[in-house]
């Protein structure tokens, strides 16, 4: 699947530069050009480094659960 439409990289591309040593989303985006552009794909290039177990620390964000409901919060808009 591509995950950077802009550099055309993907996930295969992403798992292979891990397994060449790359261990962090800086280097990875140093060496892919992943999330340069538009930056849309970082959150998927993040959830593929935590998937390849690279992530825990080094990418900044841990693995999440996709079915876990989130709050939100609604804010009323008041005229000036």
């Amino acid at each position: 699947m591509i995950v950077c439409v802009c550099k055309s990289v993907s996930d295969r591309k992403i798992r292979t530069a891990i397994a060449d040593g790359v261990d962090s989303f800086d280097e990875l985006q140093f060496e892919l050009g992943v999330a340069l552009c538009c930056g849309k794909c970082e959150e998927t290039v993040r959830d593929v480094m935590a998937q390849s177990g690279v992530c825990a620390s080094s990418c900044g964000v841990a693995h999440h659960d996709h079915h876990q409901a989130v709050p939100l919060t609604f804010y009323e808009r008041k005229a000036a």
